[in-house]
């Protein structure tokens, strides 16, 4: 464990940039960039506990990817130790740097395969002077990317999140009893939340007001509130960070961290729901981050049963997702890495290129296989 590894080595608010040991938790480090009124964007729901090593380890994503990237997007420099024991000294504050292969970006995402991050050099931005949050009813999936090409048209680089939610996750919120209030008459099919980063102030409320008459003027949006004040922003968002808990209270009998293209992801949700009502009665909870195509497609019992009755279907559940976002151009492990779970899936769906590099990579950084064996690659690879 790296827990004791917990301080923050150096802050520069005008250079924007934070130095921190691996174990430093990720609220912490928020926290830390907060006070000199700065941000550090990776938002994640297990922030309270999610220690930076671990983000860069497995290239977290959250729900800011769409305005400022992954883990890896936000890191400039690293530290590592490898399995010869020795110490990359890689803490660069650069942000140009072209001497050689990048072996930051190799081990960041590598799932502490390559080496043992122990700290890391990352960025910090400027607070956006305002923001805007909202919930948007619509139709469909296509209907939400169409309402994804409209707000990039109009706000550009300041969306900060574009969360798709589907009605099942509100219908769980309800059967956990988890705490939340919800702003519209009635519980729709599909919703948007839409947050929105001012760079100023001024004008910034008459701004996503046109926006939001524009939108339902045109029926793209059915319905949809807009927050007056934070707390009701935090009300918004809070309906969105308590599902995955609603998830886990009622335990799922396949859970899947996919991505797709976004031209993709009206098809594929309608073709996955058709294939799997063919296996069963099953729930689906479709939501996620619609921003940069990263879905959790999450498949449920019928409410009243047990999800251990599903024991021996539910490979034939993951093989009939996977195959399918496979078939789209889809990735099966979007943000949650492969771990030991994933790796007949890595073989199955990669391209054999791709695994004899993946594996030479790993002989050479790693010739005994001593760092996290059986992650990613075969034990015996």
């Amino acid at each position: 464990s790296l827990e004791r590894m917990n301080k923050i080595r150096y802050l520069n608010s005008e250079e924007n940039v934070i130095t921190v040991e691996a174990g430093v938790i990720l609220s912490d480090l928020r926290g830390a960039a907060e006070k000199e009124e700065k941000v550090f964007p990776l938002s994640l729901a297990s922030e309270g506990t999610a220690q930076i090593g671990g983000n860069l380890a497995t290239n977290a994503g959250g729900v800011n990817v769409l305005r400022y990237g992954s883990t890896r997007s936000l890191c400039l420099g690293l530290e590592v130790v490898f399995a010869d024991g020795s110490i990359w000294n890689g803490l660069s504050r650069l942000h140009k740097d072209n001497t050689g292969y990048d072996l930051k970006n190799l081990v960041i995402g590598s799932e502490g395969t390559l080496g043992i991050i122990t700290a890391a050099t990352m960025k910090l931005f400027s607070k956006p002077k305002d923001r805007s949050v909202a919930l948007i009813a619509v139709g469909s999936p296509k209907d939400a990317l169409r309402l994804l090409s409209e707000a990039k048209d109009y706000f550009g680089e300041t969306i900060s999140a574009f969360e798709l939610i589907n009605k099942m996750g509100i219908q769980f919120l309800k059967e956990t009893g988890l705490n939340f209030k919800f702003p519209l008459s009635a519980i729709p099919e599909w919703m948007v939340l839409l947050e929105i980063g001012h760079p100023v102030r001024f004008g910034t409320e008459k701004n996503i007001n046109d926006f939001f008459e524009n939108i339902l003027s045109s029926s793209l949006a059915l319905d949809g509130a807009l927050a007056e004040n934070m707390r009701q922003q935090n009300d918004l968002w809070a309906i969105r960070e308590n599902i995955p808990e609603a998830n886990r209270r009622i335990g799922s009998v396949s859970s899947h961290d996919i991505s797709l293209p976004l031209s993709e992801v009206s098809d594929f949700v309608e073709q996955a729901r058709l294939e799997i009502s063919k296996l069963g009665q099953f729930r689906i909870n479709c939501f996620g981050h619609l921003g940069d195509g990263n879905l959790h497609f999450n498949i449920f019992p019928e409410k009243g049963n047990n999800r251990e009755i599903y024991n021996d279907i539910r490979p034939t559940v993951k093989t009939v997702i996977h195959d399918l976002v496979h078939k789209y151009g889809g990735s099966v492990s979007a943000e949650h890495g492969i771990g030991r779970l994933k790796t007949n899936d890595l073989i199955k769906y990669s391209d054999p290129i791709k695994l004899k590099f993946n594996n030479s990579i790993k002989k050479a950084m790693d010739p005994n296989g001593i760092l996290n064996p059986g992650v990613i690659f075969e034990t015996n690879y």
